[in-house]
């Protein structure tokens, strides 16, 4: 083991969280895959191998600290770009049955590829929108867990995210600086798609020290036939 594995399993121990020599083996393979594939297209402008440890899985992980991931049967990942939070959460949680969304198609081909080198079932991937996905029987209010990182407001979050999620399930938006301005905005989303903001942890980075915060959103009913709105309603008309 080197120090910049050392680095996150010391970082991860606090919180009961342990790496066997396999899923770190899966970890070093995904930054390697995500640089060769980030020269052919914009996945992420991180891509040195500590900085990856520390701002893309360690950054994922800490959702562990806050969710109980030995009783998540189901996640979906929206909006999931180069597969954060969902793939890391994956290697070191392989009983979840984990979906990706993302409206980008290149971006679903390389966490196709990903899953498939990496030897982690039960990833499916899929194209779409998260307005539309979420109208499919075999999408709306299945998941115990959605999870969105940096993707949006808090109000348009939640529209896009809870429709997913089983009644009693959870919606944990992960966000960087202080979000209290956006949750504040969002309490009518909350209202109208059944749902109730449950807590916002905050935790700095490592390292860099950087603030991040995990706000856990609780479903409380069966989405609305009304929701979510046609794609592209929700950026330009904001649950307010």
């Amino acid at each position: 083991m080197d120090q910049i594995q050392q680095q996150l399993l010391d970082w991860l121990a606090p919180h009961g969280i342990s790496v066997t020599e396999r899923q770190f083996e899966q970890l070093d393979q995904y930054v390697d895959i995500l640089a060769d594939w980030n020269e052919r297209m914009n996945l992420t402008g991180i891509t040195e191998r500590a900085a990856v440890y520390e701002k893309h899985f360690y950054d994922s992980l800490t959702l562990a600290f806050y969710v109980p991931m030995d009783k998540i049967n189901t996640m979906i990942d929206v909006g999931s770009g180069a597969g954060f939070p969902g793939i890391p959460l994956k290697i070191l949680f392989p009983h979840v049955k984990l979906t990706i969304i993302d409206s980008l198609n290149k971006r679903i081909g390389f966490l196709k590829h990903l899953a498939a080198e990496l030897g982690l079932e039960d990833v499916n991937g899929v194209h779409a929108r998260a307005e539309e996905a979420a109208r499919k029987p075999e999408h709306r209010d299945q998941y115990d867990l959605a999870t969105a990182r940096a993707v949006a407001r808090m109000n348009v979050l939640n529209e896009f995210c809870l429709p997913f999620v089983r009644p009693g399930g959870t919606f944990a938006a992960m966000k960087g600086n202080n979000p209290a301005e956006e949750i504040a905005e969002a309490s009518r989303s909350l209202q109208l798609l059944l749902a109730k903001r449950t807590a916002d942890h905050k935790l700095l980075l490592p390292l860099e020290q950087s603030e991040r915060h995990i706000v856990l959103v609780e479903k409380t009913g069966k989405t609305p036939k009304a929701y979510p709105r046609k794609p592209g309603t929700p950026m330009k008309e904001p649950l307010v």
